[in-house]
């Protein structure tokens, strides 16, 4: 079957039944891919439930509903299809919309996947785009959706930008009109950081001066006549730079980089901005619209992103963002604990271990976020306790694009490491992560390294 034979059949299936249970993730992608279907679903006129879950394991199954609903699952299900199997799931019972690696299993359950058609940059909400158009051409609006949930899985973080089929949901929704996309500084918060800030925690191109240094990044806005407040007093974001402005600021920043012999590759990218949404907020890109999301399921609220995905911009958008103000405080608490404490290394990872100081929830964020600041030859294996389960240790580990181009697969480590003790992993190359048992940690840490070495077929690339 072809791609868009899946998604056609997809769609059929959800029209011809009488209920659905959207079943999906809990980060961005799946909270976007959800909105997606159940937006979809409800305007065809068909019943739908939405069900959260933070992993499909074991002990999550009893949430999937033992009833006659079709039970789609969006950004899960093609790696655990086991599992399916074992709660009693047959085929004519499941629809699976993800862009994980798929499971073999006996029972042939329909998926739309795109990964096994070579779209390897391309999330569970642009599969949910494609279902949902396949089931009214109409839907169009929701490609604003999928261009979130694809940039919040960092699907445009390697070719700065969106690539196939992605950047196609992209065009749809700058065609309907609720998606604009410019190549402009490749930097987060443009549409409520102050200037200086932006500057000086984008990390993607080190700027010798500018990057970490908030004073050092106003001296460069002054050196080129930006100003850093409005006339009102209010801190000036990027949104806010005229095009003379933003070019100018992005000059200095190339000729710093090319002058210290840096590679400006990724100094630029094609960012997503939504002109619908109100200015100087975190809804008006795609990039802090994302962070947003991954805040209201890091703090286990993910009905919340999702009210705010169906245009709800009152109370679940007020506490979306409170959600996001306490997301960000402690992910910076736990990047500078990390960064204060210290990690130890082997010989392919560098780990720490958080204890319950942090929920396991940010960890992998927090994770990636201090590997800007450590060795950046070797992955981040962060290790936390689970308060509501002793037995159990949650496991985040990070990478950089470096690391995966010289052969660097986590998702594959920890399923491996993993599985002597019953545990679970999964995830993507880039970021990944596992649940083991408390008493296996140090054997497990060993696996991992062996396996992240085995799999340095090549040094990283200068």
């Amino acid at each position: 079957m072809t791609l868009e034979g899946e998604v056609r059949e997809a769609a059929d299936r959800i029209l011809d039944a009488d209920e659905v249970t959207v079943i999906s993730h809990i980060d961005a992608d799946g909270i976007t891919s959800l909105s997606v279907l159940m937006q979809a679903i409800t305007r065809a006129g068909v019943m739908a439930t939405p069900v959260f879950l933070r992993q499909l394991e074991p002990l999550m199954m009893h949430r999937v509903p033992q009833d006659n609903s079709l039970k789609v699952f969006s950004d899960l299900g093609a790696g655990q299809q086991n599992l399916l199997e074992e709660h009693g799931l047959t085929e004519d019972e499941v629809v699976i919309v993800d862009h994980h690696v798929s499971q073999e299993v006996d029972t042939p359950y329909l998926q739309v996947n795109a990964l096994p058609y070579g779209h390897t940059k391309f999330s569970a909400a642009g599969a949910a785009y494609l279902v949902a158009r396949a089931i009214d051409a109409d839907n169009r609006d929701l490609a604003k959706l999928a261009v979130i949930g694809n940039v919040g899985d960092m699907m445009a973080r390697e070719d700065c930008g969106l690539i196939g089929p992605a950047r196609e949901i992209a065009a749809d929704g700058i065609e309907y009109g609720n998606v604009a996309a410019r190549r402009d500084l490749n930097i987060f918060g443009i549409s409520t950081r102050p200037l200086h800030i932006s500057l000086a925690y984008s990390s993607e191109t080190p700027v010798q001066g500018v990057t970490g240094n908030p004073q050092g990044a106003r001296r460069l806005l002054e050196r080129h006549g930006i100003r850093t407040r409005t006339g009102e007093g209010r801190w000036r974001v990027w949104e806010d730079l005229d095009d003379g402005e933003r070019q100018s600021i992005t000059s200095a920043l190339a000729e710093q980089v090319i002058a210290d012999g840096g590679d400006v590759e990724k100094l630029t990218a094609e960012l997503y901005l939504f002109p619908d949404e109100t200015p100087h907020t975190a809804l008006r890109n795609a990039a802090e619209f994302s962070t947003l999301l991954n805040a209201c399921g890091r703090w286990a609220r993910p009905e919340v992103g999702a009210a705010v995905c169906a245009d709800d911009r009152g109370v679940a958008l007020r506490e979306a963002e409170h959600m996001l103000t306490h997301h960000r405080a402690t992910i910076k608490e736990l990047m500078n604990y990390i960064l204060k404490t210290g990690v130890e290394e082997r010989g392919a990872v560098q780990y720490i271990h958080v204890g319950d100081r942090f929920p396991d929830t940010v960890v992998g964020i927090g994770a990636g976020m201090a590997l800007s600041r450590l060795n950046p030859d070797k992955p981040i294996l962060v290790m936390c306790s689970l308060p509501e389960d002793p037995s159990l240790t949650k496991v985040s580990m990070r990478a950089t694009d470096r690391m995966v181009e010289g052969g660097v697969d986590l998702q594959a480590a920890l399923v491996e490491a993993a599985a002597p003790f019953g545990g679970a992993g999964g995830g993507h190359a880039i970021a990944a992560g596992a649940y083991i048992p408390r008493e296996a940690e140090e054997e497990f840490l060993g696996l991992v390294d062996g396996c992240i070495g085995r799999q340095r077929t090549r040094p990283p690339m200068p």
